[in-house]
């Protein structure tokens, strides 16, 4: 079976290199972090074959990329707006699904450590929320990464 861990490192390094803004994996990136930052979140795993006990299976996990957006802090009676969410979730779809146009190639590596990704693809997108109580705004993307060891 392959690890989930190195996965979800993996992905979370390729956000964060590839948008420039900071990951938290389920919960806040950092202590005092304020927003824009996504939230990373493992939600299911598909195992493909044999028993768990087998190395050379395939697996999909599945992972949630939330968009956090938010107020300015420099601006006082600012706000996380739609247009920001957006923008971040266009940054987040780029850097996992994007392709070279002219190689096919994936923009940007996801490289795991004992496996090998083969698949890349964008299950659901629930869009954006809002909680006017905190003047944050957020975009949900779910996607599915195809391994093989």
């Amino acid at each position: 079976m392959i690890a989930r861990l190195p996965v979800t490192l993996a992905l979370s390094a390729l956000i964060t290199t590839a948008t420039g803004f900071l990951v938290g994996r389920g919960r806040q990136p950092t202590a005092g972090a304020t927003p824009p930052y996504y939230l990373l979140y493992s939600i299911t795993a598909d195992l493909a074959g044999a028993p768990f006990s087998d190395r050379n299976e395939d697996a999909t996990y599945l992972y949630q990329v939330t968009a956090v957006s938010g107020p300015d802090p420099t601006k006082p009676d600012s706000y996380g707006v739609a247009d920001q969410a957006e923008l971040m979730a266009d940054r987040a779809r780029t850097a996992i699904l994007g392709r070279d146009p002219a190689t096919g190639l994936w923009l940007h590596e996801l490289t795991v450590p004992g496996a090998r990704v083969i698949g890349r693809s964008l299950d659901i997108e629930a869009g954006g929320t809002s909680d006017p109580s905190d003047a944050i705004m957020s975009y949900v993307q779910r996607f599915r990464l195809d391994l093989t060891s």
